[in-house]
Order: C-alpha cells, then structure tokens, then sequence
C-alpha cells in the first residue's frame, strides 16, 4: 500500500512537471538518430543524458543550421532532467522577449523573472534569430546574470557562437553574456 501510494505520487509529480515545462517536443535521450550525419557525438550525448550539467549548474548550448534537430536535442535533455526530478521550461526567445516586455508594462515583472529564475533548466530556443533591441538585450542579460551559477540553461541557435555578438548589439552586454553563458557550457 506504501509503495503504490509513492508510485502514484511520484507518477502524479512527473506529470505536472513534463506539464508545467510546456516542451515543444516530445523527445527522450533514447529516441536521439545517431545515424544521419549532423556532427552529434553520441558519447557526448550520453554524458550530458546522465544530467551532470544540470546538477552542477551549467549550460548546453546547440548550434547548427535549420532542420538538424537542435529543438529536438534541448527538449530531450530537458525530458531527461524532469525524470531526473528537476523542474524545467521551454520558451523561445522572441516569446521571452515579449513575455518579460509585457510583464514589465503590467507591472509583474520581478514576478515573472523570478519563476525564470528559480526553474532548474530553462530551454531558449533560436537565439539570434534577430538582431536584439536595447531593452531585449537588457532583459537576456538579466534572465542570464539571474540564473548564473544557481540554474542551468540550454540554449539553441542557427548562428555559431563567435557571431552572438553582433547580433546582441552592444559589445559590453554580448561580453557579459558570453562569459556567462559559454564559459561553463557544453557545446554541441
């Protein structure tokens, strides 16, 4: 009687958590295709499959162009990390940007910023999609500087890395988020 009622709790915890992330995908570390060509190194998967990063606050970043599945990717990482019991939230960026942009006009803002905050691993999907505004580079930098060291971050983008600068604008922010964000991330 004990075990099933931990069983159907736990059951019952999951089910809000995988609810509450909103992933875009349904994925899992095992359904991953090692077998089409796109660089994925399948040793490299399954360490970061263990949920290491995670726990010790670190970043994934995957970078790659349109149609190689790096949605699919963050979203089985973040898959695994709700089975591993950590509470995770998929958004895109430009619906981060808004998001934090109307909860700033209605006055929730620290409310908002503080449920991105405290998630265990928060997936943003097609950073640099565009080039950023001032006040979208300032809330990035918040999300980011908020989460640094206490939460992990996975982060998908068409563009390679060495071109977030000029995308995000301002060289002083895209310093700052850089050193936030790849300095202590996996990247794929």
């Amino acid at each position: 009687l004990v075990d099933a009622q931990w069983l159907w709790k736990e059951n019952k915890r999951m089910k809000r958590l995988l609810e509450n992330a909103r992933l875009k995908l349904p994925a899992s570390m095992e359904d991953i295709d090692y077998r089409s060509p796109r660089g994925l190194d399948k040793s490299v998967m399954l360490s970061l499959g263990r949920c290491e990063w995670a726990r010790r606050h670190r970043n994934v970043i995957i970078v790659g162009p349109t149609g190689v599945g790096k949605t699919y990717l963050a979203c089985a990482l973040a898959h695994k990390a709700i089975r591993e019991g950590m509470a995770a939230f998929y958004m895109r960026t430009p619906k981060l940007y808004y998001t934090l942009a109307m909860a700033r006009a209605d006055g929730s803002y620290a409310r908002v910023l503080a449920k991105i905050t405290k998630t265990a691993v928060l997936v943003l999907d097609d950073l640099g999609l565009a080039a950023l505004t001032d006040g979208e580079r300032r809330d990035l930098l918040e999300v980011i500087e908020d989460r640094h060291g206490a939460a992990s971050t996975i982060i998908t983008s068409q563009l390679p890395i060495e071109n977030w600068h000029e995308v995000i604008g301002d060289p002083t922010i895209a310093d700052a988020l850089l050193d936030r964000l790849v300095h202590n991330a996996h990247k794929i």
